[in-house]
């Protein structure tokens, strides 16, 4: 018998009732460290005062007028994201696959704007997560969740991670342009190094394409930039950001410059329930917070002491970890056991963590972090691959 709830989650064996800063506790009053950040949202903690403030100031003003109307919220956040980024304009949705629906449909618009209505298609990577809708299920190729849905959505050209070659192979006539996580996270968290970037960017210009970053995960100060891509010193053309954009809040965006977003004229695209007032107080004061310098001059400091720690419980525990990868806040464990009894481990001795493809246990914790919880995940993370080793001491030598 089905559930009320459609059962398309496999769901640990908990319900979170309360959270302040880095914990959160359950229904049973069992308390958590997160390094897990409901997925990379909670960049700010939970129930941080600034937001909570926000909030409940602007839900007893207005929550939602739609689309129909100026939203000066909206265009206070806009002009924000402006100032702090590449881009000349923004476009809000709700969650991090309609941005980058927006940025799909940006890119075959921006074409067939220019007369070349031929060139819709996307090169796309081995691993790519770009979200769960029937193009984005395509853009990121992966079969687990393409199976059953029916046609794949045409237009996406997909090629291994980071093979330049393979990309340049790829071009045709075609073609619109490129699309890429600067971090993998679903996929494994694998970091496009910065050469590699610089070098898309340039294959981008020298054939008239476009460069589309999903930094839906890699973005908002997780690397200790507020955007991944900065660390390569380019810019891309249209890039889509959500998750810790409104703080724990669902809100995300699509930015551009004015020429990519050239044909995205009135009535090209919209959303209901995009970019309404509650969305874009919470999000406003949470990129004021994220973008601070004081804040991301922390991510770098305190993910290189989690780094350093991690890689110790890695050389003390190489049966259960093989290898520690990743950027700032958004990193990854490549296991040697299945990565899903990891996490299981860890959750039974009170810290969150996230799977993900290749085998990896993401760590993704809170931007303000401090040492003590550093400290706190690290002897969690040492119990629990001791724990393993015990458990599975045939499969560990392996």
């Amino acid at each position: 018998m089905i559930t009320p709830v459609l059962p398309t989650y496999a769901r640990a064996p908990i319900a979170l009732e309360k959270g302040e800063g880095s914990h959160v506790v359950d229904t049973q009053g069992r308390r958590y460290l997160d390094f897990g950040s409901g997925i990379a949202v909670n960049a700010l903690g939970h129930a941080h005062p600034v937001l909570v403030k926000v909030l409940t100031a602007q839900a007893q003003k207005l929550w939602h007028t739609s689309n129909l109307y100026r939203v000066p919220a909206q265009e206070r956040l806009a002009e924000r994201l402006v100032e702090l980024t590449f881009a000349d304009t923004v476009f809000f949705s709700n969650s991090g696959a309609e941005a980058l629906e927006c940025a799909i449909k940006m890119a075959r618009k921006y074409h067939a704007h220019r007369g070349e209505p031929q060139r819709y298609r996307l090169i796309t990577f081995e691993g790519a997560f770009h979200g769960r809708t029937l193009a984005t299920i395509a853009a990121g190729g992966q079969k687990k969740y393409l199976d059953g849905f029916g046609p794949k959505v045409e237009g996406f050209d997909q090629v291994p991670f980071c093979d330049l070659d393979a990309v340049r192979a790829a071009i045709g006539p075609e073609t619109a342009g490129i699309l890429i996580e600067p971090i993998q996270g679903e996929g494994g968290v694998r970091v496009v190094e910065p050469q590699k970037m610089r070098a898309l960017r340039d294959i981008c210009d020298a054939n008239g394409l476009l460069f589309i970053l999903d930094e839906v995960q890699s973005g908002m100060g997780r690397t200790g930039k507020l955007f991944a891509h900065e660390w390569s010193g380019i810019t891309p053309d249209i890039m889509a950001v959500s998750k810790a954009l409104g703080g724990g809040f669902p809100v995300a965006a699509c930015l551009a410059t004015e020429k990519a977003a050239a044909g995205m004229t009135a009535g090209t695209h919209g959303s209901t329930f995009g970019g309404n007032p509650m969305a874009m107080e919470v999000a406003k004061a949470a990129v004021d917070l994220i973008s601070d310098p004081a804040l991301l001059d922390h991510v770098v400091r305190i993910s290189n002491y989690l780094q350093q720690q991690l890689q110790m419980v890695r050389d003390r525990n190489g049966a259960i970890i093989e290898e520690v990868r990743g950027q700032g806040l958004l990193l990854g464990l490549k296991c040697r056991v299945v990565n899903s009894t990891l996490v299981d481990a860890l959750r039974d001795r009170g810290l969150l963590a996230v799977g993900a493809g290749d085998n990896v246990v993401r760590i993704l914790p809170p931007l303000i972090i401090n040492e003590e919880d550093v400290r706190e995940a690290i002897g969690i993370l040492n119990d629990a691959c001791a724990f393993l080793s015990a458990q599975t001491p045939k499969e560990a030598a392996k």
